[in-house]
């Protein structure tokens, strides 16, 4: 706008102009009403833009002051006008702040640069006026369509984020896993029968060891009473076994001749009557003695559990390389490896008296029958099937006896245990001895214990400084 002085007030920015007040007149009615307004001494200070929507339907655009640019180019002497060129836009706005509608129109309608916009195409839009910048140029502030309220921000669109959706759903299967683990352990607990056999060894190893005991109780399961039992009274740990995991190397599973000699309160007697005459603590004792570590935790499961266990399981693959018919055990078998239920393992585990190296052989094919057995039990087709899985839980519970302190998380890493020891990678064998055939009056025909051998292979299983394979005088003769 022209001041009284002839100059140009540039407080007022030609941007906020509306479309509605830029449409340009001919130019004898610029020229005359830049001419009245100096004369009438209208005041500079109030914009155009903000006279009423009926006065400004024609006012000329040339009342609002020049921008930079245009003012650039008068001082350069450039007589081109801001709207001649494609820099410019009507009454020397910029293109950008042009209404929406206006510019569409302009498209549309393929009028030329000087042609006037209608109206009815640029809604009259209210501004708030804006501070000053330092140059004296002045920024928008306000929203279209709302006076004096400022502009908000810019809403951004909130993105979902993989991550978060994948940490919410693990958490979420945590949660599942925890419940469930938490049933299960109440139900695994509350089957355990329990009983006492620990000692108050102390430990100083830092391996944990288990002593395996299978017993003969009679429970009246078919296939547990064969013809070499109708003499005997009692019960017979026939079946011993320690589990050791060291806490760095490789778990080993060692069995103990049933006919090892050993001295209870001055008394020689086998190791398997030690339980029957003297107790269950009395047998852990002579165990910690033979091998010079603490056992602990126990784990007792009568032959008949065996074969229950085997049964839900499906069955187990077995291998031996004698064609047998064992009137003892009820064993009949063919050389080769061959699938075997309950009762079949059962006697494939118990048979001796057809096996040339006895009890020996026996402990070989025991430990056969538990690697089986934990092979089966950990693959994929028996932990992902639930029915399995209970009639498995159920099977084992039913026939396993406990040490005090054993709880379904000592179970768990029992388990692993087994598996590692009857590994590839793990140790497995039978105690040293120095005469398989010792007679001693009373007692009958044992086997001599190497008691320093023993001692020296348990000091390596439990520091895991012993390498895989099997050990043993058997197996090294």
């Amino acid at each position: 706008m022209i001041d009284g002085n002839g100059g140009t007030d540039r407080s007022i920015p030609p941007s906020f102009a509306p479309s509605g007040a830029r449409r340009r007149p001919g130019a004898d009615a610029v020229r005359a009403d830049a001419a009245g307004t100096a004369r009438s001494g209208a005041d500079p200070a109030t914009p155009p833009s903000f006279s009423p929507a009926s006065s400004r339907q024609g006012r000329p655009s040339s009342d609002a002051a020049p921008s930079r640019s245009h003012a650039a180019h008068a001082e350069h002497g450039s007589t081109r006008r801001a709207d001649d060129g494609p820099e410019g836009s009507e009454s020397g706005q910029p293109r950008s702040f042009a209404p929406p509608a206006a510019r569409q129109a302009r498209r549309s309608s393929g009028s030329s640069r000087n042609a006037a916009v209608s109206p009815a195409v640029s809604p009259a839009v209210s501004y708030r006026p804006s501070e000053p910048s330092h140059n004296g140029v002045h920024a928008p502030s306000a929203v279209p369509g709302r006076p004096g309220q400022a502009r908000p921000a810019a809403r951004t669109r909130r993105r979902i984020r993989p991550a978060r959706i994948l940490f919410a759903t693990l958490m979420l299967l945590v949660v599942l896993l925890a419940l469930a683990l938490f049933g299960a352990w109440n139900w695994v607990d509350g089957k355990l029968e329990r009983d006492s056999w620990l000692t108050g060894m102390a430990d100083s190893s830092g391996a944990t060891s288990w002593l395996l005991v299978g017993s003969d109780k009679r429970d009246s399961t078919e296939g547990v009473s064969g013809a070499d039992d109708q003499t005997v009274t009692g019960f017979r740990t026939d079946t011993l076994l320690v589990l050791t995991r060291p806490k760095n190397g490789l778990s080993s599973l060692i069995s103990i001749p049933r006919d090892s000699l050993v001295e209870v309160d001055g008394q020689y007697m086998k190791i398997n009557a030690v339980a029957q005459v003297y107790g269950n603590k009395a047998l852990t004792g002579e165990v910690e003695q033979i091998t010079g570590q603490k056992i602990d935790h126990v784990a007792e499961i009568q032959f008949g559990g065996l074969k229950n266990v085997v049964d839900a399981v499906g069955g187990v693959n077995l291998c031996y390389d004698q064609d047998v018919d064992d009137a003892y055990s009820g064993l009949k078998w063919t050389s080769g490896c061959h699938d075997a239920d309950g009762t079949t393992a059962l006697a494939f585990s118990r048979m001796r008296y057809s096996d040339a190296q006895g009890d020996f052989g026996r402990a070989a094919r025991q430990r056969q029958v538990i690697a089986a057995v934990m092979k089966k039990t950990l693959s994929a087709g028996t932990l992902l099937n639930p029915s399995k899985v209970a009639r498995l839980a159920d099977a084992g519970l039913g026939s396993l006896t406990v040490d005090e302190d054993t709880d379904p998380m000592t179970l768990a890493a029992m388990a692993m245990a087994f598996r590692d020891a009857t590994g590839a990678s793990g140790v497995t064998g039978s105690l040293y001895w120095s005469n398989p055939d010792y007679y001693v009056d009373g007692v009958g025909s044992s086997v001599l214990l190497d008691d320093t051998a023993n001692t020296e292979l348990f000091a390596q299983l439990a520091s895991g400084r012993h390498a895989a394979g099997e050990v043993g005088t058997l197996a090294e003769n």
